[in-house]
């Protein structure tokens, strides 16, 4: 894995049971909505929500004070089995997806499982990777963990720490 290559993975739980939850995932066009950090996403085609196979763009930009611009295309959509699959070009190249589980038991909630793998493609990025990469891996995990507290609103929940 070079100096540009990124895995992050987040787990989010969340008390709404995995329809709901998966109702909002694949809404992405309503994400600036929910999650501060998501500031833009524009569909380029005319299918309805949760039609698969939709493409699109994205502006993302957390604490660091520099946005990521993205290209984006759904290519995965199974809501019977909780799973979304984006593939993205851009400013980062690669493909991010979304897992929804219920743990079962008495909790009744859904465990999101997000995990991406990209690639920085913007010349900014791929120079600041080497002496940055701390810094850019922590802005990211403090966009996941927004993104987790705006959703638990977004379902009405309290998002809790």
């Amino acid at each position: 894995m070079g100096v540009n290559h990124y895995r992050f993975r987040s787990v989010w739980e969340v008390a709404a049971p995995p329809e709901e939850v998966y109702e909002v995932l694949e809404r992405a066009e309503e994400y600036p909505v929910w999650w501060p950090q998501v500031r833009e996403v524009v569909r380029r085609d005319d299918r309805p929500a949760g039609a698969g196979g939709w493409s699109g763009t994205a502006r993302v930009r957390s604490l660091l004070p520099y946005e990521v611009r993205l290209a984006v295309r759904l290519t995965h959509r199974d809501p019977a089995a909780g799973r979304l699959g984006i593939e993205m070009d851009g400013d980062l190249r690669g493909r991010a997806s979304w897992r929804l589980v219920s743990p079962g038991g008495a909790w009744g909630g859904t465990r999101a499982l997000f995990e991406q793998e990209v690639e920085a493609r913007r010349p900014l990025l791929r120079l600041l990777a080497p002496p940055c990469r701390p810094l850019l891996t922590a802005n990211h995990a403090l966009m996941m963990r927004a993104g987790r507290r705006g959703l638990c609103r977004r379902l009405g929940e309290r998002p809790g720490p």
